[in-house]
């Protein structure tokens, strides 16, 4: 064994990887193990948390071509891959065990702002991380008939008497629509919005999360301001269609959560051309490419445009969005959206790592 290709020099070279959750290197958090050089060969198992589930193959890539790099004298180079067990932190002050808190909004309604919050949380639920979805449009609760689910939450057992989450594909779900009659106007003033947004994030047996999905009301009411007072780390999703109108009411709202210091990750397209499903043939009814013009224009990130598609529409209405991810026309944009969504939380935190340093170290 050379000097060159030494366990101490593999794992000098691997140290210059960022771990995507904490934006710290994979040593320091002891996310790198079995380190093995024989000959030429530099074999490695690097333990990534489920955080960065959908960008699990961007980091393993990544680290290969460092390896790579820094050792140019390694024939082959192995990293095998494991998952590093990192339970979340309570955040803010009503407990919530999450990682990360996205409200999905929008500044209008009608733009698919539900579908998209819910198949966000789908998407990052297939990646394989660990999802909750929160319906906290009072006023419109959507989450209910996208995901088909309308029992009545139970109260458990225990001095905390917590709300027993309704379950969609082993993704927690709450909505006011589960506690009043679908019948049933909800007339409620701002105090009151805040006392039940606050319930549902501390109340409820999320479990350990490393996402919470929000779907916001639309428009720039009370609700965003009283999760910016709860949960000040939570991060924006802004959800718009392509036509002017509706952007400058996208924009409005990334204002919003800019003004009560919600980091804004980005936006999305919806609705954003029509795929013909017998020719392939794209179809701009429309219009197309509004929302990433405008994320440039303001300084955001584009995480992807949806097709206009019959067959979200239908899932919709049928209570299974999870079906969507079986249609090869939309199943890629949704994919991708929720891979430049964490791709974006990585790259914030490589820039400015979260919270102490904690190294986990064995």
């Amino acid at each position: 064994m050379s000097e060159e290709l030494s366990r101490d020099a593999v794992i000098d070279a691997i140290r210059g990887l960022k771990d995507p959750e904490s934006g710290r290197s994979v040593v320091q958090m002891n996310q790198v193990d079995d380190v093995s050089v024989s000959a030429n060969d530099v074999s490695l198992t690097l333990a990534l948390t489920t955080h960065s589930a959908a960008i699990w193959d961007d980091i393993y890539d990544e680290a290969e071509q460092l390896l790579k790099s820094k050792l140019p004298a390694a024939g082959s180079i192995e990293v095998k891959r494991a998952v590093q067990e990192r339970p979340a932190e309570k955040m803010g002050s009503i407990g919530l065990t999450a990682k990360s808190v996205i409200a999905v909004g929008s500044g209008k309604g009608g733009v698919g702002k539900s579908t998209v919050a819910t198949s966000l949380a789908v998407a990052l639920k297939k990646a394989g991380s660990k999802v909750g979805l929160l319906d906290a449009d009072v006023f419109g609760p959507s989450i209910p008939t996208l995901t088909g689910t309308h029992a009545t939450p139970e109260q458990m057992a225990g001095p905390d008497k917590s709300l027993r989450p309704i379950e969609y594909h082993g993704i927690p779900l709450m909505s006011i629509g589960y506690l009043v009659p679908a019948d049933q106007a909800v007339v409620w003033r701002g105090p009151m919005l805040h006392s039940a947004v606050s319930q549902f994030l501390r109340d409820v047996a999320w479990g350990d999360l490393d996402y919470l999905i929000i779907d916001m009301p639309p428009g720039t009411g009370d609700i965003p301001l009283t999760l910016s007072q709860i949960l000040p780390q939570s991060h924006a999703v802004v959800v718009c269609t392509p036509q002017e109108v509706a952007l400058i009411d996208a924009v409005k709202a990334i204002m919003m959560f800019r003004t009560v210091k919600t980091s804004v990750l980005g936006m999305v397209e919806n609705m954003s051309g029509f795929i013909c499903p017998d020719c392939g043939k794209r179809y701009d009814i429309f219009g197309s490419g509004g929302a990433k013009a405008k994320a440039e224009e303001l300084g955001v990130a584009f995480l992807g445009d949806l097709p206009l598609n019959m067959q979200i529409r239908v899932n919709g209405d049928a209570g299974q969005v999870a079906d969507s991810f079986d249609d090869p026309i939309v199943a890629s944009h949704l994919t991708k959206m929720a891979h430049q969504v964490v791709r974006r939380l990585a790259d914030a935190a490589r820039t400015a790592p979260p919270g102490p340093a904690l190294p986990i170290l064995g």
